[in-house]
């Protein structure tokens, strides 16, 4: 199995993003995306602005007036794909000499001078915050001058771009309610390149999933870095709460409102949330995941490490005791939760003790699946700065099998708690391996396959469990479920 990092859908990196064809535009706009699903997400929000300036979306690279290549800065994989990408683009820019090439997103806030000054492969760089500004920037660019705007924006949250959401599976989509993040966690960049954390007003958020729900969606997953902090009061950066108004301190929304205004107002979607942090995640959220059927029972709950050294040694606001404690309230309050893990091997001075630590708390979860990776040093993290990177490399790859082999056995064996039960699935597509079957997932998030027979794409089906792997269920259809 081939370790991977948090929300990253290896099925969707650099396709190139298809959206609506609107009459009257001439030109072509060729957009790529790399990395968490967030990028995906800020990809469709870029070419809901781009409509608006004349730009059909192109599948044909060649083609293209304008090629953007939405980039991660999280993986070493990603940044070498893009720069391989960039030298693609370049070779058909000596062709098309009209063809302006520009990175987005993270990668973007980081190299930016590398790219346009040292490297001149680019016509434009964008940080996640400055897309609003794209079509100053691309005036600038047709005037011959480089364009840059990575400022990091205090209160850029995009509340109302509607992002355009066509290359989806059409049943499931994803909203962001916050941007940025407070968290300082050492070993990543999140913070210096989508900035402080801040919070999108909940109407806006409402509103664009009543457009979903009237286009027929039927699961929405709420987005941000740190979904457990969400905090709308008025506007503004999270860390200045305490200076807003009485008025606005009283009457501010936070996430277990916000889930519960969302679960209420729209009871026949189906809601999930990701990511959420361990230090801010409160009971009052896990009280309205169990007041609500259709908020799935499944939650992403990155730890990172099972020993209290390497948690400090990251900087995480959380100590293995108080990791555990949460889990033992979570399970207290719905006995169905399924958990999901994000699990970093061999970090800066990890031993043999710290790692044996992270396989006795993954043996006290039982997480139903998890994203797991050996470290690598990202630059511009305090840790690339501060610390020695010195864990040898087979070391972290032995510790990164076991780990990996330790979480497939507690997957098959959370899958087979499934065995017997009829459960309801939202079919989202076909079965990869089969095309006379139908593929979904229960409120566990866990993948559910079934034969087609009659059922549609965005039907809810209540589904006999005859079979399992640790990563798959299988089973036959009995019939709708009541959420239809």
């Amino acid at each position: 199995m081939e370790p991977v990092e948090k929300v990253i859908d290896e099925r969707l990196q650099g396709k190139a993003l298809v959206t609506h064809f609107r009459e009257g535009n001439t030109k072509k706009l060729f957009i790529e995306s790399y990395g968490c699903q967030m990028n995906m997400n800020d990809s469709e929000i870029v070419a809901s602005i781009l409509a608006d300036q004349g730009f059909n979306t192109t599948q044909i690279l060649e083609e293209a007036d304008l090629v953007l290549v939405n980039t991660c800065s999280i993986r070493e994989k990603a940044e070498t794909t893009v720069r391989n990408r960039l030298k693609k683009y370049n070779a058909v820019k000596k062709v098309n000499k009209n063809m302006k090439v520009g990175v987005l997103g993270c990668m973007a806030e980081r190299l930016k001078e590398k790219f346009l000054e040292e490297e001149k492969i680019v016509d434009l760089v964008v940080g996640p915050d400055a897309y609003r500004d794209l079509p100053n920037l691309l005036q600038e660019i047709e005037a011959g001058r480089d364009a840059v705007n990575v400022i990091l924006s205090k209160d850029e949250t995009y509340g109302d771009v509607s992002p355009v959401r066509l290359n989806s599976n059409g049943v499931s989509a994803f909203v962001s309610i916050t941007r940025g993040c407070d968290n300082m966690c050492t070993f990543c960049v999140v913070p210096f390149t989508r900035g402080r954390e801040r919070s999108r007003d909940p109407q806006s958020i409402l509103e664009e999933i009543r457009i979903m729900v009237t286009n027929n969606y039927k699961e929405i997953t709420l987005l941000g870095q740190n979904v457990d902090s969400y905090l709308w009061f008025g506007g503004g950066l999270k860390k200045d709460f305490n200076k807003a108004s009485e008025m606005a301190q009283a009457t501010a929304v936070d996430f277990a409102q916000l889930l519960d205004m969302c679960a209420t107002e729209f009871p026949k979607t189906r809601f999930r949330f990701s990511t959420s942090n361990p230090q801010d995640m409160s009971l009052d959220v896990i009280k309205v995941m169990a007041k609500h059927k259709n908020i799935c029972k499944y939650i992403h709950l990155p730890v990172q490490s099972g020993s209290n050294r390497m948690l400090k040694a990251m900087n995480r606001q959380h100590t293995r005791e108080e990791y555990m404690q949460l889990v033992d309230n979570i399970y207290k309050i719905i006995p169905e939760m399924a958990l999901s893990q994000d699990m970093i091997v061999g970090f800066c001075g990890e031993t043999e003790e710290d790692h044996q630590d992270t396989l006795n708390l993954m043996e006290y979860v039982k997480y139903d699946f998890g994203f797991m990776f050996a470290y690598s040093e990202r630059p511009g993290t305090l840790a690339a700065k501060k610390m020695v990177d010195d864990v040898p490399e087979e070391v972290k790859k032995r510790r990164l099998e076991e780990v990996i082999a330790l979480q497939q056995k507690h997957a098959l064996y959370r899958t087979q708690q499934h065995l017997g039960k009829v459960e309801e699935v939202l079919i989202e597509g076909v079965s990869k391996k089969n095309p006379n079957e139908w593929k979904g997932r229960n409120t566990q998030n866990t993948v559910i396959v079934f034969p087609k027979e009659h059922y549609k794409l965005g039907d809810f089906v209540m589904v006999k469990i005859e079979d399992c792997t640790s990563a798959t269920l299988r089973g036959t259809a009995i019939g709708y479920s009541d959420n239809n």
